[in-house]
């Protein structure tokens, strides 16, 4: 007989609503796990699959991890499916992992791990992706030991897979771990073979057996780029050539800095052709006390472009957001050495900033955000040109919760000349309750900030060392509907 929802069931999922709309701390417009706890929270098989843009998360349910599902038509709204992936009577696995999903021969494949198991598969093919089915196959490579993660003896662990379609038919997938491993095979529902270690050679400063997790592995020009975290590192990427059915890595580069706050990486390519990529922002709350007091956890970074320009990766926010942005601020300021303009009239934790400063003899400027009037909490983020380095401070922004630290993302070298050439540097910043990303320099950064105070809405502006002309635009952005 069907759940039969009674009089008290409406009144609980109401009051959750009211609850999660309240929360102060919840983002806006950065996609956020509908409700309960997420962790892992891991993006998943991000796909653009038939004019919508698809995408998975890790959530926990009855303590089973599964793959929700959303998908949207513009990168801001989401609708919400049933999951993509759980544990069912008909399969194996006990929960499903990390993996990816990607385009075959007329179908969606999902390439993930199935825990206890192995690394499995399914398919989908209808304009939703909604009819997932599981391989009769699976796993099609069991785990090795209880853990799945350590390297077996044929130096391999069926963990974190990733898989694409080849020109030519072939079936590739890449298996993480602290060896990294590809497979391959002519048909998906049959044993895939060991083809060797992932990577050809090491990269001086890596340690070899960094384990490569959450692999994303995509060319990108005439290179190929291996997006993934380390679980000490957090969030990195590799460029370099794919032959012989390996990677040859030329340059390696952190995208998270003080912490492995920034993990989890899942990227696709979308209908013009740009590569876009979101991160699982891990949560700084204590996961017994305050994340289940909320009743969520679970929040992406901002869809960002990936460019490949000198050799590196630079993120671009998507241009999107500029559908739901408002009002706001808009000014040009001369600042002395330790000013810091208050913006007045503009009160929002939920904000875009497009700043353009052109030094003249500043070494430090940058932008305030969620702060007090009187700087009891405030956010700092700006660039240090002595230091070659854009920086998120998070050590006052909030009076009881997160972690108080300073993310100094280094800029690249040539950008003292780029700097000189264009006679400034943007700084974008986004802040959204209880995140803020920075870009600048070609470089990016991100902290959480859960400000306590009811006034920490108000921006700043400010500048050290000198004198430093402003441009700026402030906007600000709208709550979307994927609550």
């Amino acid at each position: 007989m069907p759940y039969q929802i009674t009089q008290a069931d409406i009144e609980t999922a109401r009051d959750v609503r009211e609850h999660l709309l309240r929360d102060p701390h919840r983002p806006g417009y950065h996609f956020v796990v509908p409700e309960g706890l997420a962790h892992p929270a891991d993006p998943n098989g991000a796909i653009f699959w038939q004019g919508n843009v698809h995408l998975g998360y890790i959530y926990q349910r009855h303590g089973e991890h599964c793959w929700g599902h959303v998908s949207s038509h513009d990168w801001l709204h989401w609708k919400h499916h049933l999951p993509w992936l759980t544990p069912t009577d008909d399969s194996p696995e006990t929960g499903i992992f990390s993996g990816n999903c990607f385009h075959g021969e007329g179908e969606a494949v999902f390439l993930y791990h199935g825990t206890q198991q192995g690394n499995s598969i399914a398919t989908a093919s209808d304009h939703w992706l909604e009819q997932v089915r599981k391989s009769p196959a699976n796993p099609i490579v069991p785990v090795q030991d209880e853990s799945g993660r350590r390297t077996g003896s044929q130096g391999w662990s069926s963990w974190d897979p990733h898989g694409w379609m080849d020109t030519d038919g072939t079936y590739y997938g890449i298996f993480g771990g602290h060896t990294a491993s590809v497979f391959k095979t002519r048909n998906l529902h049959s044993t895939w073979d060991h083809v060797g270690d992932f990577l050809a050679h090491p990269l001086e400063g890596v340690d070899l057996h960094e384990d490569i997790s959450c692999p994303d592995f995509f060319p990108m020009g005439d290179k190929w780029v291996m997006l993934c975290i380390s679980h000490e590192l957090g969030c990195r990427y590799y460029i370099g050539d794919w032959r012989n059915e390996q990677f040859h890595p030329e340059y390696h580069e952190q995208m998270s800095w003080v912490d492995n706050g920034w993990f989890a990486p899942e990227s696709l390519l979308d209908d013009k052709g740009r590569r876009i990529m979101w991160a699982w922002a891990r949560d700084e709350r204590d996961r017994e006390t305050e994340q289940s007091a909320s009743g969520w956890s679970g929040t992406f970074t901002f869809p960002s472009v990936m460019v490949m320009d000198k050799g590196r990766i630079h993120l671009q926010p998507i241009e999107e957001l500029q559908d739901i942005t408002y009002g706001g601020d808009n000014r040009r300021l001369t600042l002395e050495n330790g000013s810091d303009v208050l913006v007045d009239g503009l009160h929002n934790r939920q904000i875009d900033i497009c700043a353009w400063f052109m030094p003249k003899d500043a070494h430090r400027f940058g932008v305030t955000v969620c702060r007090s009037p009187g700087g009891e909490e405030q956010t700092v983020v700006g660039v240090d040109l002595r230091e070659q380095v854009l920086f998120i401070d998070t050590t006052r922004s909030s009076e009881t919760l997160g972690r108080r630290t300073v993310e100094t993302a280094p800029l690249p070298d040539y950008q003292a000349a780029q700097l000189q050439e264009d006679g400034g540097m943007l700084l974008r910043v986004l802040a959204d309750n209880s995140i803020v990303e920075a870009f600048a320099g070609g470089t990016q950064a991100m902290r959480r900030m859960y400000p306590t105070r009811t006034d920490s809405d108000m921006i700043s502006y400010w500048a050290e060392g000198g004198t430093c002309e402003l441009d700026t635009a402030a906007t600000e952005v709208k709550r979307t509907n994927h609550h």
